[in-house]
């Protein structure tokens, strides 16, 4: 693995001169000395200007932009710029375009019109990024290698010929023949078993109102997921051999709202964790989901540096309405980052597009130009990030961790389930928030990932448990800790079966209770609990094996049921919400975990102010972030290095403002 040193809070963004003449080169790279800049991505969408022609490379313009940079003191996330090929390759190669579950070719016109199997795509990519690696790859202003692009963004999963072909050696590796196979996929329903491994599919189109096997959709996920990280080391292996000592990196798409590649997997062939995340204007708690995918990423680092490869200085393009960032929010929105972990924050794009898809996506320099308050704002940022530059390096305080697992996300929404209802990522955002609101600071891990060193674990619609996530979360409570479980956890096994015996499966004995049916609500159903607290989606006929009520069903399916479940095990504490609580009765619950577990927040705080404290060997950065329209007190002391003021044991934020105290005796 190459190191990955961070000089400071990195800034900057994509560069994209290609799009703008030679004569406009001079006055970006000032801006952006200007503006504080220190890292720009360049070349990401450059691949039929660097290679015109097959085989015909012009190298020139890119080692004269790079030049420039280094000329004024800016470093180069260099792309390999494989992320959308040429017109002249799927001219060339047809077969190389992808194709839907339905049978329709994805044709050229936008990005990513390939199909990830390709070999004729994966031989010229590869051959460019031999001829990028071998002529800039010692260049002194590349400090990082950017490889493809928000992989499986838009292709993530192709169903032509090729791909099946893969998937059979695929399922051959994992399983090691039919028989593995045929077991896996439990193919004695429906008649489906194999006798020749020629014979398997894709999950392609199936006849009206029948679902295609789901453990062979789930594997088809897995599949593509493992298919497009193959083209990342296939870049990879040529990086290391032509240019070993620059770190690697590509964008992830660390978000709620994406869920095509599992990112466990893809972590570990990075040498720096970097994602992309966009607020959903039209969310009015986007802040909170930022919050969460930061969070997310953190944990993918395993706690460690990690960058913001990309969000948006000001408007998107791509939401139904896009509204401009009202003022304040471009540092709001890069402090929070900065608070959960990230030592850099970068936008696309440098400067605005004038013509082409994303022409009103927003950039450093807008359209505008500098006589705007989003230049002013871009200004007044790059310096507070200069004066941060003593918190680079440091760690995010948790003693929460939550289990997400993207196998657990795929199963969870397959088809043909007890309600259309249960979506894997609502229970994260709701306990997330929960704790959020109140100044906790919670680490995302992967299932079976070791727990120690936190005091609280939240599982959350877990519904693929394999045996050593399960054994993981019981060894936890066993030794001490405290977990909350949520419902449609623990039902089925890394196959997709589902676990005998009574529900939740994996955590039956660990909860000490036993579902005998689901009994999910009807749309717009809601039940009432003891407590006068409400909830919805999900109830279910549960009996206590051990564990004690601390919630039941007032009216509803399951009168007089347990809701909310507490069970002694080993030397902890787990917990089980049976249903799909209000945010209050979430809370409730949440309150008395943490109180029994010693759980305390970064600071005291109120909902909507954000607390975040970051550690190190210079000491603790204590993060306050104003999302409300009042102004707020938090208990602080020290320097408050945005504002420059001493604080003695209060830092008052006003409405939408932001504060990040060097804490005192720390």
């Amino acid at each position: 693995m190459a190191p990955w040193h961070p000089r400071r809070i990195e800034f900057g963004g994509d560069y994209n001169p290609e799009q703008w003449p030679r004569d406009v080169w001079a006055e970006d790279r000032a801006l952006m000395s200007q503006a504080g800049v220190t890292l720009a991505t360049v070349g990401v969408f450059s691949w039929a200007h660097l290679e015109p022609e097959p085989g015909r490379y012009e190298l020139d313009w890119l080692g004269d932009v790079l030049d420039g940079l280094h000329a004024q003191g800016i470093g180069a996330d260099l792309a390999t710029a494989t992320a959308s090929p040429p017109p002249w390759l799927t001219r060339l190669h047809p077969e190389a375009l992808p194709i839907d579950h339905e049978g329709r070719t994805r044709w050229p016109g936008a990005r990513q019109a390939y199909c990830p199997s390709s070999t004729a795509w994966r031989t010229r990519a590869v051959a460019l990024v031999e001829q990028l690696a071998g002529r800039f790859g010692s260049h002194p202003a590349v400090r990082l290698w950017h490889l493809g692009n928000e992989y499986g963004c838009h292709t993530s999963r192709c169903y032509c010929d090729t791909c099946a072909a893969g998937f059979r050696r695929w399922l051959l590796r994992r399983y090691g023949g039919l028989d593995g196979i045929n077991s896996a996929w439990a193919t004695a329903f429906w008649s489906q078993r194999y006798s020749d491994v020629e014979e398997i599919l894709p999950p392609r189109l199936t006849p009206d109102g029948a679902w295609a096997n789901p453990t062979q959709q789930l594997d088809y996920r897995r599949f593509a997921s493992d298919t497009l990280l193959e083209e990342l080391l296939l870049e990879k292996e040529v990086l290391r051999r032509l240019s070993p000592d620059v770190p690697i990196t590509t964008n992830f798409m660390v978000m709620t709202r994406f869920n095509q590649l599992d990112y466990w997997r893809w972590a570990e062939e990075v040498d720096v964790v970097s994602t992309d995340y966009y607020p959903e204007f039209a969310d009015p708690l986007t802040h909170v989901e930022a919050a969460l995918s930061a969070d997310l990423t953190r944990g993918l680092a395993d706690g460690g540096s990690w960058l913001l490869m990309e969000t948006s200085p000001s408007a998107v393009n791509w939401q139904p309405r896009n509204p401009a960032k009202k003022p304040g929010a471009l540092r709001r929105d890069a402090l929070q980052q900065i608070a959960r972990g990230a030592d850099g924050f970068n936008v696309f794009q440098v400067r605005a597009s004038l013509a082409g898809a994303e022409k009103f996506h927003s950039g450093l320099i807008p359209h505008a130009g500098t006589d705007t308050r989003l230049w002013r704002e871009v200004l007044d940022l790059g310096s507070l990030l200069e004066r941060l530059g003593e918190v680079a390096g440091s760690r995010v305080e948790s003693e929460v961790a939550m289990v997400w697992g993207y196998d657990a996300w795929w199963a969870c929404e397959l088809d043909s389930h007890p309600s259309v209802d249960v979506r894997y990522p609502d229970r994260p955002r709701a306990l997330h928030r929960a704790l959020w609101d109140r100044g906790i600071t919670v680490d995302l891990v992967r299932p079976g990932a070791a727990l120690d060193g936190y005091k609280v674990v939240v599982v959350p619609t877990l519904y693929l448990a394999d045996d050593a996530a399960a054994a993981a979360v019981r060894d936890f409570v066993a030794g001490g800790g405290h977990a909350v479980v949520t419902y449609f956890s623990g039902i089925v096994d890394e196959h997709d079966h589902v676990r005998p015996g009574g529900y939740p499966g994996a955590f039956r004995e660990l909860l000490g209770i036993r579902t005998e049916e689901f009994a999910p609500l009807l749309e717009g159903e809601t039940v009432v609990l003891d407590d006068g607290s409400t909830a919805d989606v999900w109830t279910e006929d549960l009996r206590l094996e051990g564990a004690e009520a601390v919630r039941t069903y007032a009216d509803g399916p399951v009168p007089g049921a347990p809701a909310v479940t507490r069970h002694a095990f080993g030397d902890g504490t787990a917990w089980y919400i049976a249903t799909r609580t209000s945010p209050e009765g979430t809370s409730s619950v949440l309150d008395r975990v943490v109180a029994e577990a010693g759980v305390g927040a970064a600071a005291v705080t109120t909902p909507g102010v954000e607390v975040v404290r970051r550690r190190g060997e210079q000491g603790s950065w204590l993060f306050v972030l104003n999302h409300t329209g009042r102004e707020a007190a938090v208990p602080a002391s020290g320097v408050d290095l945005v504002s420059g003021d001493d604080l003695d044991g209060e830092v008052r934020v006003g409405p939408g403002g932001v504060a990040v105290v060097r804490e005192a005796g720390a």
